[in-house]
């Protein structure tokens, strides 16, 4: 019987790999080393639906154990994410309607690639359209994946730092409203649950870990269209 007062005892060690208690193995260095007991293999590609943006693929697929089933996803063009910097503590943000999800969304600037678009012309191209503000500077974090089990969709994550206001240019049929917020307050409304977009909340992240000197960027000129 357990004492009034007594520490509760000590976590239960969970960390078993396996049947036998062996620990699992450390984390590899290389994520695509050594993944064919892994891997799946195109059996049949198959043409589910096409549209202007979105091709809906329904490929039959051989996993590895030998048997057969079907993968559905999107093969999406890609798109650039802006992490638009002003001074020191604040960013550039937007809101605008998402229709599948039924509301408004907080998100950081965005946009799909055109095909052949360099990515950093892209990424000035977005952030002069739907902000009017053009970057002296830019730098890439990296790419992210946001929708892995049903789409090959990747987002280059792009900074970009000394701004200049000027007149947006919003494509035919964009509404969108356009802020200057504090990284702490749009770091305590994603924490309020009040940010939900992805590659917003990954923005705040790489931002958050860049500010603390964790995940270095390297700066460059302005490039792409004026």
């Amino acid at each position: 019987m357990k004492r009034a007062g007594a520490p509760p005892p000590p976590l239960a060690d969970d960390t078993r790999g396996d049947e036998a208690g062996r620990r699992p193995p450390p984390l590899p260095r290389d994520a695509q080393a050594d993944v064919d007991h892994l891997r799946e293999r195109c059996v049949e590609a198959r043409p589910a639906w096409r549209g202007s943006f979105l091709d809906v693929r329904r490929d039959r697929v051989a996993l590895p154990d030998g048997t057969e089933t079907v993968r559905e996803y999107i093969v999406h063009p890609g798109a650039v994410m802006i992490v638009p910097l002003i001074g020191a503590d604040r960013v550039v943000i937007e809101r605008q309607w998402r229709y599948p999800v039924g509301r408004a969304m907080l998100e950081f600037p965005a946009g799909k690639l055109e095909p052949g678009e360099p990515v950093l012309d892209c990424a000035v191209r977005e952030l002069i359209e739907e902000t009017g503000y053009r970057a002296a500077e830019w730098a890439r974090a990296g790419i992210l994946h946001n929708a892995i089990g049903y789409s090959d969709e990747g987002i280059e994550v792009w900074f970009a730092r000394g701004l200049a206001r000027g007149e947006r240019r919003l494509d035919a049929g964009e509404f969108l409203d356009v802020f200057e917020a504090g990284i702490d307050e749009l770091e305590a409304a994603a924490g309020r649950g009040e940010i939900t977009d992805a590659k917003t909340l990954i923005g705040l992240l790489w931002l958050a870990h860049w500010r603390a000197g964790q995940w270095p960027l390297r700066w460059m000129g302005a490039a792409g269209p004026s």
